[in-house]
């Protein structure tokens, strides 16, 4: 029996000393984690908590940065692809090229000369052009008569933005229509109830016409616009001062018109330039050769062959 308690207690001796040089280490490899910023021991801080298995290594510093470029490219890759595929499906001659990131501040907008009215600085800014040095042109449609659903379904899947500017008389027989455009992300802004040239009426019709349109673009589709586009690009100070009497912050009018067989210039050069804002009407094959996807086609042939690229106009404006 005294041999048995001998050893227990040699034994006993010899646990002690492995206790105190493990403790030792444990101590020296915490030490070591504070002094390089790490605690291994915690779960979420680069470690495992105790008890739980082991797990690779994440990679860090160049291989890290390698990996992400890597991904990075596959993901552009991969929407390259089906950027092509969608262009490819409509028809575009090329893929239309992807605008930058919208500006952090909007540019001031200012009337262009030669289109101010009297008393016009404090009158919403009349323009045709954007102030901007980014190659982006904006795409605008007016009135409304046309109501092509396949113009909704190419301009969500081709990620193209643009503008509508409504006249009531011809969007009242289907508000569904506009509505659901509405929900894809486009604008709806004023272009007056009956589509009237505006000059020609007194202060108190042309209240009716663009303050009457702002109520039902209001009652309708849950927003007030604050742009607004005269028929015909006609107007006169009082289509200013009631414009801005009743919401109005910018008219903007165009540079450039599209057709499905042609473009129209309002400058010079019959050229774009940066900024340019397109006009084009809903229209079909009733009153053009050829349907609005075909005018999508030959406004983005034209843009696209230009280095241009659509950007939305409200977030310059």
């Amino acid at each position: 029996m005294q041999l048995v308690r001998q050893k227990e207690k040699s034994v006993t001796k010899r646990r002690k000393r492995i206790c105190a040089a493990l403790a030792a280490l444990l101590i020296g490899a915490a030490a070591a984690g504070c002094a390089d910023g790490t605690d291994e021991g915690a779960p979420g801080r680069g470690g495992q908590a105790a008890g739980q298995p082991g797990a690779a290594a994440a990679p860090a510093g160049p291989a890290a940065a390698a990996a992400e470029a890597r991904a990075e490219a596959e993901r552009l890759k991969r929407e390259l692809a089906a950027r092509v595929a969608v262009a490819k499906k409509w028809g575009l001659a090329k893929v239309p090229l992807a605008p930058p990131a919208p500006p952090a501040v909007k540019p001031r907008i200012t009337t262009r000369e030669g289109f101010e009215v009297e008393g016009g600085e404090a009158l919403p800014p009349v323009f045709t052009t954007v102030p901007t040095k980014e190659r982006v042109v904006f795409l605008t449609m007016d009135d409304g008569a046309e109501k092509d659903p396949e113009l909704l379904r190419m301009m969500t899947e081709l990620k193209i933005p643009y503008s509508a500017f409504l006249s009531d008389y011809v969007v009242s027989d289907d508000y569904g229509y506009f509505k659901d455009m509405q929900a894809r992300g486009v604008t709806l802004s004023n272009h007056t109830l009956n589509h009237r040239y505006l000059p020609g009426l007194s202060k108190a019709e042309q209240r009716q016409e663009i303050c009457g349109e702002q109520d039902k673009i209001e009652k309708y589709f849950g927003k007030r616009p604050t742009l607004f586009r005269p028929p015909y690009g006609n107007y006169n100070g009082d289509t200013l001062r009631v414009a801005k009497s009743c919401g109005i912050k910018a008219v903007p009018l165009w540079a450039a018109e599209a057709f499905p067989d042609h473009m129209e210039w309002r400058e010079w050069d019959r050229d774009l330039h940066p900024g340019d804002i397109i006009l084009t009407h809903f229209r079909g094959d009733e009153d053009w050769e050829g349907s609005m996807a075909d005018m999508v086609r030959r406004v983005m042939k034209t843009v696209t062959d230009k280095g241009y690229a659509v950007a939305r106009l409200e977030d310059y404006v």
